[in-house]
């Protein structure tokens, strides 16, 4: 985003520039954990070598870690140099999920419009009437109330005890569906610039783990002296519902376990220094594990490997974080720790904040949602702004609006 745009909204007088706000504070959200129903896989796509989308599981990783998991030395900067990096200055937005939405228009039909319910011979005037509607309805929407990326789903659980990090997000109402798509802000952006070249080495780090222990499905040994590529990507595409909202949601998902055979079988894989102290320790439960079960939870993911390295960028060993149980480690080492209902119970005020607020359903009205810690979240309509049209025209006029189901 270009400073003159985030200029405009430090300038404007606040009373001018917000419709209205919502409240974040955690002790807003202490009630029961909201109706959060299980995810269920939608489908799956790949990006390849060249980032490109590929309607396949081509670029799924299978787990396959070292046999000594507290003896290692996997070098994460074995490689560096060499690395293959994505051109960060391309902005992907929604795209991808949004090519994947089109590869699979039927998985969005209503039940009456995907295919009449099954009835007994007695009621088959019922059954011929519900086939005759069928046969006449429209592909109008996505019957869906938000499309997003699971990585926005999760830094808005985190919200009511985040402290440092804040968020812009632009939002388009198009064909009843709240499209939400996260944007740079300018502290990010000031950050980026000054990052030192250590630190952007140690962000590539996660990269070089995965490498180590995972590999290819009919290989099932890690490759790793091949550069490491990071336009490779494997995403999954589920649908939800958090009270009486749905929600479609993309997430890229790092491997599956082969030896898992009941249930999800996708692994989150982490990278963290060694704690060596109470006070580290607490630290990583406050800060790391709240947005670990975010991330994971939200999927139904069950499992978190964590590699622990030293300064070095040497992992030394790894851990099994069982999903269901981080609360609880959390719980056990804070004295105020975070709590999964205060997260998804703002979740669910937030998707509330949003139908509220943006009634227009057009799809190049924009309106932009912004936050910073210990302060209110606000909404604002843009309008007509080109720097937030997100929504590609190849989705907006696609050939299959408006045209029969059947």
């Amino acid at each position: 985003m270009h400073k003159g745009k985030m200029d405009k909204f430090h300038d404007v007088k606040i009373e001018e520039r917000f419709s209205t706000r919502l409240k974040t504070s955690s002790h807003l959200f202490e009630r029961p954990f909201p109706n959060y129903r299980q995810p269920i896989e939608l489908g799956r796509f790949s990006l390849n070598e060249s980032r490109r989308f590929r309607h396949d599981s081509s670029q799924l990783r299978v787990f396959a870690p070292p046999i000594d998991w507290s003896r290692c030395a996997l070098d994460l900067r074995d490689g560096y140099q060499n690395m293959i990096n994505r051109d960060e200055s391309k902005k992907e937005y929604l795209d991808d999920l949004l090519r994947w939405i089109k590869c699979n228009k039927h998985k969005f039909l209503s039940q009456t419009q995907s295919e009449p319910q099954q009835n007994t011979d007695e009621d088959q005037p019922l059954q011929n009437k519900a086939k005759l509607a069928c046969e006449s309805a429209v592909f109008s929407s996505l019957n869906t109330d938000f499309v997003c990326w699971r990585g926005l789903l999760t830094r808005l659980l985190c919200i009511p005890y985040e402290n440092q990090d804040d968020i812009l997000v632009a939002v388009i109402r198009f064909r009843g569906t709240y499209f939400m798509c996260e944007y740079e802000t300018e502290s990010n952006m000031q950050q980026t610039l000054k990052t030192t070249p250590k630190l952007k080495e140690m962000c590539a780090w996660g990269f070089k783990f995965e490498q180590y222990v995972t590999a290819d499905r009919d290989r099932r040994v890690p490759d790793t002296k091949s550069p490491v590529n990071t336009n490779v990507a494997f995403c999954t595409v589920s649908r939800t519902r958090l009270a009486s909202n749905s929600i479609v949601f993309g997430a890229e998902v790092d491997c599956e376990d082969l030896n898992c055979k009941k249930g999800n079988a996708y692994i989150e894989l982490k990278t963290s220094r060694l704690i060596e102290a109470q006070r580290q320790h607490e630290n990583f439960c406050k800060y790391k594990l709240i947005k670990w079960w975010a991330q994971s939870f939200l999927i139904g993911i069950p499992r978190v490997i964590c590699g622990f390295r030293d300064d070095d960028g040497v992992v030394r060993r790894l851990q099994d974080y069982p999903v269901h149980e981080i609360p609880n480690i959390a719980k056990s080492a804070l004295l105020k720790p975070w709590k999964p209902s205060v997260c998804f119970n703002f979740l669910d005020v937030f998707f509330e904040f949003v139908k509220s607020n943006i009634t227009t359903d057009d799809e190049r009205c924009v309106y932009m949602i912004q936050w910073q810690p210990h302060s209110d979240m606000s909404c604002q309509k843009l309008g007509d702004d080109p720097e937030f049209h997100f929504l590609p025209d190849w989705f907006i006029k696609w050939s299959d609006w408006d045209q029969p189901c059947a």
